[in-house]
């Protein structure tokens, strides 16, 4: 048996294209087989650099046995493309854009097709040499489990009567049982795949338990430019069939990731054809993981971390992928492309109407403007006055040019449609433009002192609680929101000349409900309970202009959706599609989340309080306790859970936060977002606002009989932040509203502020443009601004001043030669960061 010295100098001159001397004619065409790709790192100013391949590393020449003759490992040796079989470099290649006629895939020629030796063996005897272009290539036929025959690989035995020896990492030789795709979806429950990221490059990886060590595929290594290492010499890697790799390069500490959990291993460079990455039972034993082939998990127990589970994919549904190249050839040989894209189903912005079954044969209920006058229908909007009350009018406003401008277009839109008409009434209100999101100017009709000497409409809206217990059993919803009903309801005859407005121009009339009116909500419901008395509590909830459908199956939404468009044409009442939901098993309405499992509050009601995030210092830790203390007669021992967090606000008390103070702060937390303090409405009345401003953002909590129902807050917007006292607590009062719009439309209700101008809001003579556009909103519900110091006023204070988020750590290393900064610098900011009672999150690296 030969020395392993003499094995090595026969290597060495494999690898360089020479024969050892002795060797018949089988051994001179074995020394033209084709090579295997190189690469090589080099050591410049202590980094590494990636070195193109082609440039390989030079072997010592070792002394080989008698018999065997000395090569010289100075000279070039040729290297053998794996693409094509030519003598240049495989990156340099183009015939990875080329077509087999052999195979009939992209990125080689069918005399280098790895599925070659396959076809020929398989028609002559197992063992036999197989003849092809002048080349004799002895090997057997790959049998199941094994990777096919390639031309880079060496065949076994090796070419000079007896395998190489192995030069891994670890006393035995390396063992692969490398699947190719076609056998994984043949028999996909014996391998289990799927992708990670190999330094943050998206890779196919193998778990196989058959390899002994992991590998990582030459194609791959090479284009994301990875750095290899030399081995101590040439690896060689057996597979079942008795087929030899070789390889001479290494990745150390290559790093996987699968989501949030990521394996360290040393993966061997080889020439994989199929994976990008094969996991062995090196990488696997390390990390104590077992394979479970039936179910097609791997399990990770490793002795100091998370445990986590793999599931692999199922190969057999596993979407092809082809590369840039591929791509362009296979579309200039005609095939066809198709691009797919995933749409979410519950966002309609982005859904064509075209696309929503049922909902595309009816698109004229949903046109992009209400297109004329309304019919007559069973009742019309009216407007009843306190007795004694007389006409008001009030002089128009002062516009500017662009304002004026826009009137003379908008009003004759309005004549246009038949909306209004010219006016001879002693009534008279100011008009006023506001501006909306998207730049374009709305005309508004300041209808304050008329809603002042209206008798407020009674009509009961429903109990939300009522309306969801039709919902039992339900699993399909859609929800339909109509455009805005002012304009799609007539004025009663005899009110029209209460709804006047002056111009600068001219005297007019609403003909059709105008916006800004107090009882319009009250009168809309009314509507929609006569158009769907028949539907409600059968598979139709109405609450104002919201419309939710409901149904038990697809095959009965779809029934229940058509009889309900059906409803709303003949009805002449149009919705707008941009705010409509169809075909969902989960949707928000009316403030819950509905879905099959049940009905559930919408998280967004507690979110303030559950988001809050730990104290920093003495100020938050008592605005926190402020907030929970106002409802301390509804927590069960409510001193004893606070007492950790109450010691750090005592004077000459050094803060820092302990587990105890965690402990209590997440404590508090659960017990205000849940029963007894948080509750839901219980039928009408008693409903109660609590807002407020502050520079770090708004905050307000609704309250009914003393119980909370729901919270929020918000931070500024940037140009928020420049707004005057007044108009940032008119913000808090606006942002109330708008959320809880479904609890407090139709009644009576109380807003407390501690700003105490607001209580005026009403008969404040002159208003900006802001305030303008907000009176649009206010002036639909029916409440009463009241005072209340800020004292008083803690649980909306505290919500406002919640801390925004923000740099809280700050990290300091003693290197710091990087910095454009002085030692004296550094020094200070040591020193303070050190000081826990300033900065208690701050942290140094010693």
């Amino acid at each position: 048996m030969k020395s392993r010295s003499a094995c090595r100098a026969q290597v060495a001159q494999a690898v360089q294209g020479g024969r050892p001397a002795g060797q018949g004619a089988q051994s001179s065409q074995s020394s033209q087989s084709a090579h295997f790709p190189q690469q090589q790192v080099a050591q410049q100013s202590g980094r590494q650099r990636f070195r193109p391949r082609g440039q390989q590393f030079k072997k010592k020449s070792g002394s080989g046995s008698s018999g065997s003759g000395s090569s010289s490992s100075s000279g070039s040796r040729a290297e053998f493309c794996g693409f094509c079989g030519g003598k240049h470099s495989s990156t340099q290649c183009v015939g990875v854009q080329g077509y087999c006629n052999l195979c009939g895939q992209y990125g080689h020629f069918a005399r280098v097709c790895p599925t070659a030796g396959a076809q020929q063996t398989a028609a002559q005897p197992q063992g036999r040499g197989v003849q092809s272009r002048g080349r004799s290539q002895q090997f057997q036929q790959p049998r199941f489990g094994e990777a096919p025959f390639r031309p880079f690989q060496q065949p076994g035995p090796s070419r000079f009567g007896q395998s190489s020896q192995p030069f891994f990492p670890g006393p035995q030789q390396a063992q692969v049982n490398a699947f190719t795709r076609e056998q994984a979806e043949e028999t996909p429950s014996r391998v289990i795949g799927g992708t990670c990221l190999v330094f943050d490059f998206p890779a196919r990886v193998l778990f196989d338990t058959g390899a002994s060590h992991s590998f990582i595929s030459d194609s791959f290594v090479v284009e994301h430019g990875l750095c290899t290492v030399p081995l101590s010499d040439v690896g060689s890697v057996s597979t079942p069939g008795g087929v030899n790799l070789f390889s001479q390069e290494i990745l150390l500490d290559g790093v996987l990731r699968f989501g949030e959990h990521a394996l360290l291993a040393n993966l061997i460079h080889l020439m994989l054809w199929d994976f990008d990455c094969i996991v062995g039972m090196d990488v696997l034993s390390n990390y104590r993981a077992s394979v479970d082939c039936f179910h097609g998990i791997v399990r990770f127990r490793p002795l100091s971390g998370e445990k986590w589970d793999f599931y692999g994919q199922d190969s057999r549904s596993k979407i092809p992928l082809v590369s840039t190249m591929e791509m362009f050839s296979l579309l200039s040989l005609g095939n066809a492309g198709f691009l797919i894209y995933a749409l979410d189903a519950s966002s309609s912005s982005s859904v064509q109407l075209s696309d929503v079954p049922v909902v595309r044969h009816f698109p004229d209920v949903f046109p992009e403007e209400i297109p004329g006058f309304p019919p007559r229908r069973e009742i019309d909007f009216s407007i009843e006055l306190v007795s004694g009350t007389v006409p008001i009018s009030r002089a128009p406003y002062r516009l500017a040019p662009a304002e004026l401008r826009e009137l003379k277009v908008q009003l004759d839109d309005l004549l246009e449609k038949g909306f209004i008409r010219p006016s001879m009434s002693p009534w008279g209100a100011p008009i006023l433009f506001v501006k909306k999101k998207d730049g374009s100017m709305r005309m508004c009709i300041d209808f304050r002192q008329l809603n002042k000497v209206t008798v407020k409409n009674k009509y009961p809206l429903p109990r939300i609680d009522d309306l969801f217990d039709q919902l039992q059993g339900s699993a399909v919803y859609s929800k339909i929101d109509l455009r805005s009903g002012y304009h799609q309801l007539r004025v009663r005859d005899q009110d029209v000349a209460k709804t006047a407005f002056r111009t600068r121009y001219e005297h007019f009339e609403f003909l059709v409900m105008p916006f800004g009116l107090t009882n319009a909500p009250a009168v809309f419901m009314d509507l929609m309970n006569r158009v769907f008395r028949e539907f409600i509590d059968q598979y139709v909830i109405v609450f104002i202009d919201d419309i939710l459908v409901y149904s038990k199956t697809l095959r009965e939404h779809k029934e229940h959706l058509e009889m309900v468009l059906l409803r709303l044409r003949e009805q002449q009442l149009y919705a707008k599609f941009s705010k409509c939901e169809f075909w969902l098993q989960r949707i928000v309405f009316l403030g819950h989340v509905i879905s099959a499992d049940g009905i559930s509050v919408d998280p967004s009601k507690v979110d303030a309080v559950l988001n809050w995030e730990r104290s920093r210092n003495v100020s938050e830790i008592r605005s926190f306790l402020g907030l929970a203390g106002y409802y301390r007669r509804f927590i069960e021992g409510f001193s004893s859970i606070a007492k950790p967090m109450t010691q750090l606000t005592q004077k000459d008390k050094q803060f820092v936060w302990t587990e105890q103070c965690e402990n209590a702060f997440q404590l508090l937390k659960e017990k205000l977002t849940t029963a007894p303090v948080l509750a839901l409405p219980s039928g009408s009345g008693g409903f109660v606002v609590c807002s407020d401003a502050s520079l770090n953002g708004l905050g307000c909590v609704l309250m009914q009989n003393g119980r909370v129902i729901a919270y929020a807050s918000r931070q500024l917007k940037p140009h928020e932040t420049r707004y005057p006292v007044h108009d940032m607590e008119l913000a808090a009062v606006v942002f109330a509203l708008k959320i809880w719009r479904h609890y407090l439309y139709g009644e009576q209700f109380v807003v407390y502020s501690d700003h105490k101008s607001l209580q005026y809001l009403f008969s404040q003579p002159d208003l900006n443009m802001r305030q303008r556009r907000w009176m649009e909103l206010l002036k639909d519900f029916d409440y009463e601004i009241k005072y209340q110091p800020g004292k008083s006023n803690v649980v909306a204070d505290a919500l406002s001043r919640k801390a925004s988020e923000m740099l809280a750590s700050l990290y300091i290393s003693k290197d710091q030669e990087h910095l454009n900064t002085t030692g004296w610098r550094l020094s200070s900011i040591r020193a303070a960061s050190e000081d826990r009672s300033v900065n208690p999150r701050v942290e140094v690296e010693s």
